[in-house]
């Protein structure tokens, strides 16, 4: 091989090294902007669904463009990568700001897809016709559109297992818009002879200051958070961590501690009693001898903490998808000020895994199930609100076995709450009650009661001690007025239709 020849190997390997890298950055840089997206505006499943639509055309915008493109196919490229490592970095920091002080979330989303796939679509193209001297035109594609897909093949499987738990959402933008900057510099570097000196320091200076600038955010990126975040959720936060499932948020305002999944209020440290001593005292006080009881959710300790009052109570399960949570409410010194160090309680064992998962897989039955999952803002939720979830929990359900949920705002969200009760009715539970109560946090939230067997939940004396709940206000969570209830016949939400997703994303938006 002479010494042209393996010059032109070496370029041919940087070239198609660069896509390499250049494919992983691209599907980084859209999965981190579904992923802020579905923070900020819920419904994943949406967000990410527009991502792929938008992104796929704007692909072909960029390639279709990329034919107008002449002159030196070299210097275009790396012009291409710098622009994409600017817009790439900073398109989680441009999420945060619109959020922040604007309305234009969903617009500077929408934005930011179609300038990312639109360079992404040009970079294909661009490469093919570069190396178009080396090899004929079918090898050059196959070659560049192969290691193209290999790059966002690893791009979606170090997202959920190393970026997002290592780095979260903002930090991810930044190293990667780097890593994108890099790849144009070192192209810019390795073929200098091949361009003009004018042009060369021109994209050499912008690469630099592009360098120093996202350089200079990761930097100061915490505070920048913490400013932001702060704007965000109002009052100070005191801790904040991203797992591989969601963002976990606490904050506090003097005696006020306050936590957040995913920008979503879980409880306030002034009302939360009201509402775990309607989800745990209602079902509880219904039960003869409540032994076993398995907690779905409610990582945070706060519910088993209204269930450890109970001497009978001799095993808790409690099955919640985040592991990093549960560890949280065992180890932080505030939560276990607040749930009692409930978690390092014995009787409790913790299981890391899906609600749904477990019960499928599981034999063990319970004489007290308890629901203490997110609302269902997405499809992957709704799922935990369907006719065929609640089978399931009813085949875990010993006799006489008791099941209770929460089940969102009669109020806010009216159709949503009746379509829990249309779904246990549809469930074949013998007895479903629905009641409520007011917590301050969160306005009228609703519950679902439901038994294996016949016979009426009767309002009987609270036997643990409480703070809000008693004999009487069971009661009035009994009495629904008239504009908590619904208008028109709600749907049965299942599987194959989660009605409860429609209308729960309905009824909030109104009120967001």
């Amino acid at each position: 091989m002479t010494t042209s020849d393996q010059a032109l190997l070496r370029q041919k390997r940087v070239l198609i090294g660069s896509i390499l890298i250049a494919g992983l950055c691209s599907i980084i840089y859209e999965l981190l902007i579904s992923t802020t997206a579905s923070y900020f505006l819920g419904d994943s499943i949406r967000q990410f669904s527009i991502t792929i639509g938008l992104y796929m055309a704007a692909m072909g915008l960029g390639s279709w463009l990329s034919r107008w493109i002449n002159g030196n196919l070299l210097l275009a490229f790396i012009a291409v990568e710098l622009v994409l490592g600017l817009i790439g970095g900073l398109s989680v920091p441009f999420m945060y700001l619109a959020y922040a002080f604007t309305d234009l979330i969903q617009p500077t989303m929408i934005l930011l897809i179609v300038l990312v796939g639109t360079l992404t679509g040009l970079e294909v193209p661009l490469l093919t016709r570069i190396l178009e001297n080396q090899d004929v035109l079918s090898k050059n594609l196959s070659n560049v559109l192969s290691l193209d897909y290999l790059g966002a093949l690893l791009a979606t499987l170090a997202f959920p297992f190393l970026v997002l738990p290592w780095m979260g959402v903002f930090q991810s933008s930044l190293v990667f818009g780097l890593l994108n900057i890099a790849l144009g510099l070192l192209n810019l570097w390795y073929f200098a002879p091949q361009l003009a000196l004018p042009r060369r320091r021109i994209l050499g200076l912008s690469g630099l200051t592009v360098t120093a600038f996202l350089v200079l955010l990761l930097v100061f990126s915490k505070g920048l958070l913490d400013q932001w975040s702060n704007s965000l959720y109002g009052d100070r936060i005191v801790y904040r961590e991203q797992t591989p499932y969601q963002t976990i948020v606490m904050t506090r305002y003097k005696e006020d501690l306050r936590l957040f999944l995913n920008g979503n209020l879980q409880f306030s440290s002034i009302d939360e009693y009201r509402y775990h001593e309607a989800l745990v005292h209602v079902p509880l006080s219904q039960h003869p001898a409540p032994k076993r009881v398995l907690l779905l959710g409610a990582g945070d300790g706060l519910a088993v903490r209204e269930l450890l009052k109970y001497p009978a109570v001799e095993a808790i399960t409690l099955v919640d998808l985040d592991p990093a949570m549960v560890a949280l409410a065992r180890q932080d010194p505030r939560l276990r000020a607040l749930n009692g160090n409930s978690l390092n309680d014995p009787r409790v064992t913790t299981v890391a895994e899906d609600a749904m998962v477990y019960l499928d897989r599981g034999q063990q039955r319970f004489d007290v199930i308890l629901a203490d999952l997110p609302d269902p803002n997405n499809v992957s939720l709704a799922r935990l609100y369907s006719r065929e979830f609640y089978r399931l929990v009813r085949q875990h359900l010993a006799p006489g076995g008791i099941f209770t949920t929460q089940a969102t705002s009669p109020y806010f969200a009216t159709k949503a709450f009746w379509s829990v009760k249309a779904s246990l009715d549809a469930a074949g539970y013998p007895q479903v009650v629905p009641y409520h109560v007011q917590v301050p946090s969160f306005g009228e939230w609703g519950f679902v009661y439901a038994r294996v067997s016949e016979g009426s939940l009767t309002p009987k004396p609270i036997k643990v001690a409480t703070r809000y709940l008693d004999q009487t206000t069971v009661a009035e969570a009994l009495t629904f007025e008239r504009d908590l209830r619904p208008t028109e016949a709600v749907a049965v939400s299942s599987l194959d239709s989660p009605t409860i997703h429609d209308y729960y994303m309905d009824s909030w938006s109104y009120w967001h």
